[in-house]
Formats: C-alpha cells, sequence, structure tokens
C-alpha cells in the first residue's frame, strides 16, 4: 500500500485514497476488505451489524495506533476498519488566532 491507493467497498458506495500508509493492514468497510478501485468485482453485499455509520466525503479519517490516514473520495453506509479498530474522523487543526 502507497500514498495515492485507490480502494473502493465491496458493501457499498465508500471509495477512500490512502494518504498515510501504514505496512500491510486490511482496511475493511462495513466488515469486508476494500478492493483496489480498479477491481470490476461486484459490490452486492450489505454492511455488518453495526459497521453501517457510513463515511463523509472529503474527510479524511485516521488510526491513532498505526498511523494510516485516508481521505473518503465517495461517501457511502459502510463504517471503516483496520484490524477490528473504527478508523476515527480526523479533526481539522486549529490554525493560529489572527488577533
Amino acid at each position: 500500500m502507497k500514498p495515492g491507493t485507490k480502494l473502493r467497498s465491496t458493501v457499498c458506495n465508500t471509495t477512500v485514497v490512502i494518504v498515510r500508509p501504514a505496512g500491510e493492514l486490511v482496511i475493511e468497510c462495513g466488515g469486508q476488505p476494500m478492493v483496489d478501485a480498479a477491481d470490476p468485482a461486484d459490490g452486492t453485499g450489505q454492511p455488518a451489524a453495526g459497521l453501517a455509520d457510513g463515511t463523509q466525503v472529503g474527510k479524511r479519517y485516521e488510526d491513532q495506533s498505526t498511523g494510516l490516514e485516508v481521505l473518503c473520495v465517495k461517501a457511502g453506509v459502510g463504517s471503516l476498519t483496520v484490524d477490528g479498530r473504527p478508523l476515527t474522523l480526523k479533526s481539522a487543526k486549529q490554525l493560529p488566532s489572527s488577533d
């Protein structure tokens, strides 16, 4: 996995781009491993119970313990996880005050 790699979900419309890789991890969406965006496999599954919180387009998601960071480029209903841990929405950095 390297920066710029595009992955898509097999259970919803979610598509992400790797921003900061963290080794050979399996990123999942809705409980199923994500596949290369160019893979022609059809996404006909359903998110697993408890893994349907959805993703937001334009938001970055991260795994604090590994340093993995992804950018959501197409939203969907599945939740992103890695090694069973949910990826968290990365908060924006605070800019210095202009006062």
